[in-house]
């Protein structure tokens, strides 16, 4: 009966995978089969649980990551400052070299122009070429 829960279970994971697409169901699913497996073999519920946990814990820790390289060769999220670069601001302060104001992505940040001698004033629109500390180095659209 315990073996049947565990086949269950493991189904079901499986399933599920497919509305979530993260991979971790599709682990949990067949550590669960191998949970039932060893249910099935030996009759004992301990072991079965351990079976499901050490499986489980490979199988995200280690296949999940090379799995997902494998599907998704070469996508790469930016996070933090990072998905900032390449984004449009608009000039709150004159910017220059020294510094200035923009509002970039709904926030008011500090900023300088990446060219010295460009001097910007407020309402130009600006593209941020990098972000230096909590700055955001900028060049003028159409410049």
């Amino acid at each position: 009966m315990a073996a049947l829960l565990w086949l269950i279970a493991g189904i079901v994971l499986i399933v599920a995978e497919v509305v979530s697409g993260d991979l971790v169901l599709l682990m949990l699913g067949a550590a669960a089969l191998a949970g039932a497996g060893a249910e099935a073999l030996f009759g004992v519920t301990l072991l079965s649980a351990g079976v499901f946990a050490a499986v489980s814990i490979g199988l995200i820790t280690a296949a999940r990551p090379a799995l997902k390289r494998r599907l998704h060769p070469g996508e790469h999220v930016k996070d933090n400052v990072a998905a900032l670069v390449g984004q449009r601001a608009t000039v709150l302060t004159t910017v220059d070299g020294a510094g200035g104001r923009v509002r970039l992505d709904g926030q008011e940040w500090s900023a300088r122009t990446l060219d010295e001698t460009q001097v910007l004033e407020p309402g130009t629109s600006v593209t941020v070429m990098q972000i230096s500390g909590a700055t955001a180095v900028v060049w003028a659209d159409g410049l």
